[in-house]
């Protein structure tokens, strides 16, 4: 693999960078210390810094020679409400918070090209380095374009990049279409009439009528949705009672559905609804649904034509043309940087973080971001740049 030799000899700083933000792990719209370690490394390497989009985002401004292209580059820098069970020394210090997805990595990597291309920028244009606050759950990235982002600073493009486990360190992969599902969650709340468990006949049972729609909900995406389409449709919470011998009064329901078409995406939906209201009737209790609760939903990440083949052509130079995935299966998962490529023509590839062995999984307690990974993600968006920039 070819690396741009000074990228590699700011791996040690990256690494550095990495592990300090893992250590202080901070969740969605409260990045405060997170965004002031970051603001103040590219104030540093003399960018041009912005903060406050999306309340903790920050953008910094790098420009070369007359050209009039304008390219922006989004990491993501929130963690998880999840305990962390490494025993690593720079483990989190933030109890209950960690960074289980590799925010802290993105973060870093996009620091290392920023100081690069401040350096030794062999490009002619304008770079925007965006820091995103919140993508886990809270659509930060909505939360900065409704803040003016793209106003501000009028990129051409944008681009996103997330590491994947199980694609081998040195890999790439990405093409143009969908890459990652739409989100959308919902809440439904069924409410009976209580009554003791002995006389279930003088009660109208929540608990029964929210068994038989979870099941019936299994049957959209089975008998409602064409099996060329993917979709999945999953209750992820259920809540009633808090005693031995009562029926109680409600029960809550929360789950989440996904897909890579706006049609599907809609279908599901609308088939929630007629079930839920078919069932609730049939068992006499009542039901109300609340669809996407504090503007959860995301949209399809969906990577426009022609900047995806300047993605792949960056990529295939980094890491040359057989270490990169130009077929990859779509993501179930979903990533709120789909609000920009809503704004924008952009691209979002996937970068290898080796194997998942030992729980190295995304969102699991003992995950942590392979640092052998920041050389070459800070490669890329340095490629990236000057494939964009200089064309």
């Amino acid at each position: 693999m070819s690396l741009i030799k000074a990228i590699s000899q700011l791996h040690a700083d990256m690494r550095q960078w990495r592990q300090h933000l893992h250590q202080f792990p901070e969740t969605a719209f409260e990045e405060t210390k997170t965004a002031k370690y970051i603001a103040a490394k590219l104030a540093s390497f003399g960018l041009e810094v912005h903060q406050g989009l999306g309340k903790t985002g920050i953008v910094a401004t790098l420009s070369r020679g007359t050209g009039n292209r304008k390219i922006a580059l989004r990491a993501d820098m929130d963690a998880l409400f999840i305990q962390e069970q490494n025993t690593f020394s720079y483990k989190s210090r933030n109890e209950g918070k960690m960074h289980a997805c590799g925010h802290d990595g993105h973060s870093a990597m996009l620091l290392g090209a920023a100081r690069y291309l401040s350096d030794n920028g062999d490009f002619n244009g304008t770079v925007y380095f965006i820091f995103q606050p919140a993508e886990e759950g809270r659509a930060g990235a909505r939360q900065m374009i409704d803040d003016g982002l793209f106003e501000q600073f009028p990129a051409d493009c944008v681009f996103g990049m997330h590491n994947f486990p199980d694609v081998p360190l040195g890999h790439f992969a990405v093409k143009s279409g969908a890459m990652m599902a739409s989100f959308d969650c919902f809440e439904i709340t069924i409410t009976g009439q209580a009554t003791h468990a002995a006389m279930p006949h003088l009660g109208n049972d929540a608990i029964v009528a929210a068994a038989q729609l979870i099941n019936s909900l299994q049957t959209i995406v089975s008998r409602t949705i064409d099996p060329a389409d993917p979709a999945v449709v999953s209750i992820t919470q259920i809540h009633a009672g808090n005693t031995w011998n009562a029926l109680p009064e409600s029960v809550l329901l929360r789950g989440t559905f996904r897909c890579f078409n706006n049609a599907v995406q809609k279908t599901i939906a609308d088939k929630i609804t007629q079930l839920v209201n078919a069932i609730c009737e049939g068992f006499e209790v009542t039901a109300n649904i609340l669809f996407n609760p504090e503007n959860a939903g995301y949209p399809v990440t969906f990577n426009s034509e022609a900047e995806a083949a300047l993605a792949l052509k960056a990529a295939i130079a980094v890491a040359g043309k057989p270490c990169v995935n130009q077929q990859p299966i779509p993501s179930m998962g979903s990533e709120d940087f789909a609000f920009m490529l809503q704004e924008k023509p952009g691209c979002y590839i996937w970068i290898g973080n080796g194997p998942s062995a030992n729980g190295c999984l995304l969102h699991n307690p003992h995950y942590d971001f392979n640092d052998n990974v920041l050389p070459i993600g800070a490669a890329y968006w340095i490629k990236l740049v000057e494939t964009v920039l200089n064309e």
